[in-house]
């Protein structure tokens, strides 16, 4: 791993409150036998972030509780109920000070995806200019790499649950596509129907 490439931290999105799920938090849900922050936080690690900053919200003391997240930097997002956005920039704003020269974004909810799309999508990273999107048959999805330039810009439009798609649309002739679609699976676990994707 390159100093550049130890200056990349995860930032892993797990605030939601699983309104679909039945009130659920989805950190909580159970995937290989564990917390399914626990399973994602791993794949941030195994896939190449050497620091892991976890964004906790619904039924925060209770992950806590529950969940391993060693040597992981666990962040309160008090208005996760307001959506995607604001766990974004809770988890930017975490790295203020860190040393750190991009941000790799995963969604809890995605347990499809595995260490190696994170490689892949972390391998783009070319400066603190960079911006990178795993793609999966030409869709973009995450994870999402965001060099430091762009974290105040990312942080001014991410708004209710729309995370960073403002921003990444505004500059899209900037983002970097890495297909991912052969060694991930991009699906949500949003529903009781999704949720045979977990194991």
């Amino acid at each position: 791993m390159t100093d550049d490439e130890e200056r990349i931290a995860g930032i892993l999105l797990a605030a939601g409150g699983g309104r679909r799920l039945g009130g659920r938090p989805k950190a909580l849900l159970t995937h290989r036998g564990r917390p399914l922050v626990e399973h994602a936080a791993e794949v941030l690690r195994a896939g190449g972030c050497a620091r892991v900053h976890v964004v906790l919200g619904a039924r925060a003391d209770e992950v806590r509780a529950r969940a391993s997240l060693p040597g992981c930097v666990v962040v309160d997002n008090p208005a996760w109920e307001r959506g995607m956005g604001g766990s974004l920039r809770a988890g930017l704003d975490s790295l203020a000070g860190t040393g750190a020269r991009a941000a790799l974004v995963l969604l809890v909810d995605q347990p499809g995806i595995g260490p190696a799309a994170v490689s892949r999508v972390l391998g783009a990273y070319r400066s603190p200019a960079s911006l990178a999107s795993a793609v999966y048959d030409g869709v973009r999805g995450h994870p999402v790499l965001f060099g430091a330039a762009h974290w105040a810009g990312v942080a001014a439009s991410a708004t209710g649950d729309r995370g960073a798609r403002a921003y990444l649309a505004e500059h899209a002739d900037r983002v970097t596509p890495v297909e991912c679609g052969d060694v991930a699976e991009a699906y949500d676990v949003d529903t009781e129907a999704d949720l045979t994707h977990l194991e």
